[in-house]
This record gives C-alpha cells, structure tokens and sequence, in this order.
C-alpha cells in the first residue's frame, strides 16, 4: 500500500521542535541568527561609539537584535519590524534581507506584505540618501540635484527587490506544490474507492455468476435425476412381475442419465476458462420416443424452449405421472431468455410433483397473450393407494427459490403455494417486451 501525502507529511514534514519541521530548518535558522547577531554586535559597536554610549551596550543590543532572525518562521513580521527599527542606526543588513524574503514566501496576507516591503524600502532610502549626502559633502563633491536620490533609489531597489521577488516566487511555488500534492492525494483516494468498488462489483458479478450456475445446474441435472428415481422406483416395484416392462423402464433410466451426464459436461466445459466446451455426444433416445428427442435438439442450440414443453410432459408420463398440457392462444417466437426461463418454471414444477406428490395428476397450463406468456403447473393431492410407490426424492429446498428468482430477473410475477382440493399450484407471468413502470402482470 502507497503512504499519501498525508501520510508523507506525517512522516517526513511533522513536527520535529517548536516551529521548525525539519532538523535542517532549525539549523539553517540558527546559522543566519548566529552570522546575524554578528555582524549587528559589530555594527552596534560602531553605531555605540559613534552616538558616544559604553561599548559593552551597543554590542549587547545589536547582539540580541540580529538572534531575532531565529524565528524568522514563525514571525516573520516582527523581523521585518525590527529591521526597519534598527534601520537608522544602520544594523541588520542581514536581517533585513532575509526578513523580507521571509515575509513574502509567508502565508502572511498580501497587503501586509506590501506595507511593510513599502516601509523597508522607504526606511533604506532614507538611510541611504542621508548617508550618501554626508560622503558627497565630506568628499567635496557638487553634483547635480538628482545624483543622491536616483543613485540611493537604485541602492534601495537592488537591496530590497531582489529577496522580495524571491521570496514571491518561492511562497507561490511552495502553495503550487501544496496543492498539486493535495489534488495527488485526493486522485489517490478516489481511486482506492474506485478499486474497492471494482472489487465489489467483481465480487458481486462472481456471486452471481455461482448462482445462476448453480440454478441451471439444479434445473437442467436435478429434473432427469428425479425422472431416473421415479423410473428406477417403478423398475424395483414390477421386476418380478412384468419383466417386459421393467426392461423398457430399465432402457429408459439409462438413456436419462446419459442425457443428464451430457448436459452436465456441456455447463462443466463452460466453466473451464480458455477451455471450448466438448461437442454433445449422441443420446440414443430410442425408448424415450420423439418427444423426448425434440426436447434434447431444442435444449442444445439456444437452450430449452417452449416447443419442448410436449416432450417435457412425455418423459414424466414414461414416468407413470399423469400429465396434461394445455395450450391457450397462438404460440409464437418469444426471446430466447423468455422461453428458457418458462421452459426451467414447468420443468422444476414437475420435479417437484415427481418428488413430492408421486402419482398425483398434473395439468400444465401455457396460455400465450398479447405481451406476455403464462405457465402454470398445478397438481391434486397425493394419491394413497398402494399402487404407487415411495421414491424418497431428497429435496434441498432450492426449487421454489431458484423458479421465483429466474422470473424476477425478467421482470415477472411468481406465484405458488398449496389449492384448496389438497394439491399444489405453480403459476408464472412473463413478459415479452419491457413491461411499463408500476404494471404488473396478471395471474394465469
């Protein structure tokens, strides 16, 4: 993980003692406070003698006026106010140069900045006028009028302007890079969100890709799966009894699973990544009958469809179930998805009857409408005759759930739940074209 700025700043920048950030910062501060009070000491010797006060004072105070460089930093202002002070008695060449570029590479406002460059500057002019005048009289030298103020102007500008600008430059720079670091973090944080985002949304893609496979996987294998149960059921129930019969049963448990191994190694392909997912092997299909064919070719193009359904109905007949398909209205091509999902709804409508109401009579109901198609799968109550034997399906609980979420992705109605004569009711509504705001389908 990248440190931020913030982080840098925290590390690299903070605080190390008093004011100062850095150790260098303090060092350099107490260099040119020490070389300050220096040359002030030395320079208030001079100004000492010649305003006739003791020595020892004059150095003393141009001592401690020069250590005021040393927080240059935090109060810049007030070293500029006390090189302008000590101006006249002409001290703090130093100072006064450092102060300003201080001053102007601060965060102070503008036009304090102003006022006192403005201040210093006419202090030093003055200075240096009186100062120049007194060399010219004592040289003996007439110039013209204008020699002392423009040459003492250029003196002032070359001594002032040139820590001025710097410092100018310096503070612009310095808030430049304050907030190119801030925009740099800022950009950073954005995106780490945008990554944790990506990962989320990755996540969720994963999450449910697993579970439609897994739905596909329960309604395609767990269909055929029952269908071989209730036949192999049928097949221990009449082996003695009808041999005939218990070989035909027998013919179709095989021709079942093997449709089932194959249509579980066609979505175990899709999962292989790079892998091309191995061709269909041919499914005899012999016993099961043309129905049954019609629904395998069906469900290996674009997969299952509504014209699968009669086939569908067949295989749970060969099954020993009573099954009837109604068919209201004139059928006509639907979307692929529409179809698939409606195809998925009946079949583990069925599984479910074979699982939990072995025996009982279906009535599988498609009713084709204007926008939409209905389906609905509805059973009696389980008959309790001995006649019908007790396959012991186990159920995970899964079917009911995975009908009502491949509906609700199409933007369907899922209804289901037990009748009133004791059995069971599946319905389903979905929409062929994209249903209005706040419409809702109707129940078949």
């Amino acid at each position: 993980m990248t440190a931020t700025g913030a982080d840098r700043d925290a590390v690299g920048v903070g605080s190390w003692w008093w004011w100062w950030g850095r150790r260098r910062s303090a060092v350099l501060d107490g260099g040119l406070a020490l070389v300050s009070a220096v040359e002030c000491a030395f320079e208030g010797g001079r100004f000492a003698e010649q305003a006739s006060l003791p020595l020892p004072l004059g150095v003393l105070f141009g001592f401690l006026v020069g250590s005021v460089l040393l927080v240059r930093r935090r109060w810049p202002i007030g070293v500029v106010l006390v090189s302008i002070a000590v101006t006249p008695a002409e001290m703090g060449f130093l100072m006064g140069i450092v102060g300003l570029y201080s001053l102007a590479a601060s965060e102070v406002p503008r036009r304090i900045t102003a006022l006192l460059a403005g201040l210093s500057t006419v202090a030093v002019f003055v200075v240096t006028a009186v100062r120049m005048r007194q060399d010219v009289a004592r040289a003996e030298i007439d110039p013209s009028g204008w020699y002392v103020p423009v040459v003492s102007l250029f003196m002032t500008l070359g001594l002032n302007a040139p820590p001025l600008l710097f410092g100018l430059y310096i503070g612009a720079r310095r808030r430049l890079m304050e907030s190119l670091r801030e925009r740099a973090d800022s950009l950073e944080q954005e995106l780490s969100l945008l990554a944790d985002r990506a990962e989320q949304r990755a996540q969720w893609a994963r999450q449910e890709e697993r579970t439609r496979i897994a739905r596909e996987m329960h309604d395609v294998v767990a269909h055929r799966v029952s269908l071989m149960v209730v036949h192999a059921a049928a097949l221990q129930a009449v082996a003695l009894k009808d041999p005939q019969k218990a070989v035909r049963n027998a013919a179709l448990v095989g021709d079942m699973g093997r449709q089932a191994l194959t249509e579980l190694r066609e979505m175990l392909g899709v999962l292989r990544e790079g892998a091309v997912p191995p061709a269909p092997a041919p499914v005899p299909l012999a016993a099961v009958g043309r129905a049954a064919a019609a629904a395998a070719v069906a469900a290996a193009e674009d997969g299952p469809s509504l014209e699968a359904l009669e086939g569908l109905c067949e295989q749970s007949r060969l099954a020993g179930a009573v099954v009837e398909l109604v068919v209201v209205g004139d059928a006509r091509a639907y979307p692929p998805e529409v179809e698939r999902t409606a195809y998925r709804v009946v079949q583990e409508a069925l599984t479910n009857v074979h699982k939990h109401a072995a025996g009982a009579a279906v009535v599988v109901r498609l009713a084709h409408r204007e926008a939409e198609v209905a389906m609905q799968v509805e059973n009696g109550p389980c008959p309790t005759d001995a006649g019908v034997a007790d396959v012991r399906l186990p159920s995970g609980g899964n079917g009911l759930v995975g009908m009502r979420e491949r509906v609700l992705r199409l933007g369907g109605v899922f209804v289901s739940g037990a009748t009133d004569a004791g059995g069971f009711k599946v319905s389903a509504v979905l929409p062929t074209v994209s249903p209005p705001s706040g419409g809702s389908a109707a129940r078949p």
